[in-house]
């Protein structure tokens, strides 16, 4: 696992990172997101020892990455955004060096061969590495952080510039490796956090400003007290007997579909309006054809964390 407690990054008075604290358990897959230049790959850096830290800890399962980096690098499978990869190398001969390099003590032949299925390219296993295509290069750049089976996966941008196909199957991949690992999984692709990771990381002006399920990210900054219903009825009655529901704060028409009328219904904090809301519409005989929690997408989260009411998401409740 990964533990993150209090770790900043200084370049003389500009604080990149600025006492961020979190941890990634076993067999988890952590969505790193945040804007350009909001310390998302100084963060990362750290984490792999790449770069030191000016205060905090960085626990590599269990091992301080300053103190012991040697020891806690072991434990560290690391793809950057670009390959480390070497073009002139065989892919067989690129890994095997590879292996020499982390001083690999699993069976070789057995281990290398292992990595080249789980990935898919051992068809490609003798072919010069700069003749692949860009799917194929990052296949390999994903083999060489598997070698040594390291518990712990830093992947940066893992699908960048591949074509739809293969990124299905590097999530795919990716998804499997979580079971036996722990994954950071840094992206801009919001679509893929969403498909392949547990939780969510969001940073900001060297800030955690979010951690936690997107389920849960989305019930924090919508609210469960906040529905849309699709009501049959007239539309000026439907609000006001809504409106009449003790606990409702607002009640608002908001679309028009297949001849009924879309609400969205905002209620106090706490207070479940579902039954009474379902016997006010039933007494004026305006059926409920659909009832649902108002749900942020990840994008919409993703925006109101980073930009606020300029991203055109605001806290405030409108008036009745």
């Amino acid at each position: 696992m990964i533990e993150v407690s209090e770790l900043s990054k200084h370049y003389g008075d500009k604080k990149a990172v600025d006492g961020i604290s979190f941890t990634a358990n076993d067999g988890e897959i952590l969505g790193f997101l945040g804007p350009n230049g909001a310390g998302k790959s100084t963060t990362m850096n750290m984490l792999t020892g790449y770069i030191s830290s000016t205060s905090g800890k960085a626990l590599i399962d269990g091992v301080d990455i300053l103190e012991e980096p040697i020891k806690a690098k072991k434990n560290i499978g690391y793809l950057p955004e670009l390959p480390p990869l070497y073009m002139d190398m065989t892919v067989k001969e690129y890994l095997n060096f590879i292996y020499d390099l982390k001083k690999c003590k699993l069976p070789r032949v057995s281990h290398l061969k292992d990595i080249c299925g789980l990935v898919k390219i051992d068809h490609v296993y003798d072919r010069v590495i700069k003749n692949l295509s860009k799917g194929y290069k990052q296949r390999v750049g994903l083999a060489q952080a598997l070698v040594g089976n390291p518990p712990v996966l830093i992947l940066d941008e893992p699908t960048v510039g591949l074509d739809p196909k293969q990124i299905i199957e590097i999530r795919t991949l990716i998804k499997k490796l979580g079971k036996n690992h722990t994954v950071i999984l840094s992206s801009h692709i919001l679509s893929e956090v969403q498909a392949v990771c547990d939780k969510i990381i969001v940073i900001n002006e060297g800030k955690i400003v979010a951690d936690d399920t997107e389920t849960a990210l989305s019930d924090k900054l919508t609210g469960a007290h906040i529905l849309t219903a699709l009501i049959e009825g007239d539309p000026e009655r439907i609000a006001r007997e809504v409106l009449a529901v003790e606990g409702v704060e607002l009640c608002k028409q908001i679309n028009e579909r297949d001849g009924a009328y879309e609400f969205r219904i905002e209620s106090e904090e706490g207070t479940d309006i579902r039954r009474e809301l379902f016997r006010a519409m039933a007494a004026i005989d305006c059926p409920i054809l659909e009832l649902k929690n108002a749900e942020m997408s990840l994008e919409d989260i993703f925006l109101k964390l980073t930009m606020g009411d300029a991203a055109g998401v605001s806290d405030k409740k409108e008036e009745k």
